[in-house]
């Protein structure tokens, strides 16, 4: 099994495969002032196994496109779109979130939670202003330092992981360029990281290795998941993810 396949197996069984929450979903939902009557296209990009656009679906009249390359994730978000009542709602696109087949203007929010990172601030922003409609929305939640001064050893870890990281400022300075108007910002909180994320996967980690045989490419995987979750506990206060809402203006 190649290194893909064994973090989706890792994954796959995951209620998310990011640090978030419902409860932050719903925050966000209420910061960006969706009107939950208003009939709404939403694309959730990067959608995984479909956390975030559960809770769209239930608290928004809202049709969800989820987007992920990796179908296996897809097909686990719409069974359990049918166990909680919105498999109506609810779509699946299986694609690369840069590569997406929506028509330009044709979607009332952007939501991507967890996997901007994926391509990068800068261009996922950039690329995906043109599918909103005028007035649109986009919501993302992206690594962000919550210092301006870190230990080297987390600095050079997260630099050298995801280059692109930066404070909250730098990433709205970012949105302004791009002609968004920032909404709102907010940092999620230590059990978006613990209870929602990293604990659920460590309960997960001794039937993964038994499943995959106790290989040495699944334990190089565990390893690697514990030493992001060994650098969250020790230096939490200096990082997170940031949530970051923002909106097309209505005369573009």
């Amino acid at each position: 099994m190649d290194d893909l396949s064994l973090l989706i197996d890792l994954h796959i069984h995951g209620q998310r495969q990011g640090p978030g929450s419902d409860a932050c979903t719903k925050k966000a939902i209420q910061l960006a002032g969706l009107n939950p009557e208003q009939p709404l296209r939403i694309a959730d990009l990067g959608s995984g196994t479909g956390a975030s656009a559960m809770v769209l679906a239930e608290a928004l009249s809202a049709q969800v496109i989820a987007v992920d390359f990796v179908q296996p994730f897809l097909d686990t978000l719409t069974s359990r779109a049918g166990e909680r009542g919105v498999a109506d709602q609810i779509e699946t696109i299986c694609c690369s979130i840069d590569e997406l087949p929506f028509e330009e203007h044709s979607l009332d929010v952007i939501w991507s939670e967890g996997a901007i990172y994926n391509i990068g601030f800068e261009h996922g922003a950039r690329i995906w202003k043109r599918y909103l409609k005028p007035g649109g929305t986009l919501v993302t939640s992206e690594i962000t330092w919550l210092t301006s001064e870190r230990p080297t050893e987390l600095n050079e870890h997260w630099c050298t992981e995801y280059p692109e990281i930066g404070l909250a400022s730098e990433k709205l300075a970012v949105l302004e360029q791009l002609g968004y108007e920032p909404v709102a910002f907010f940092v999620l909180p230590e059990e978006c990281w613990i209870d929602h994320y990293y604990k659920p996967m460590q309960d997960r980690f001794a039937a993964y290795l038994e499943r995959n045989n106790q290989s040495d490419d699944a334990r190089a995987i565990i390893a690697a998941e514990q030493l992001e979750i060994d650098l969250y506990q020790k230096y939490r206060s200096f990082f997170s993810y940031g949530m970051y809402i923002a909106r097309v203006p209505a005369r573009d």
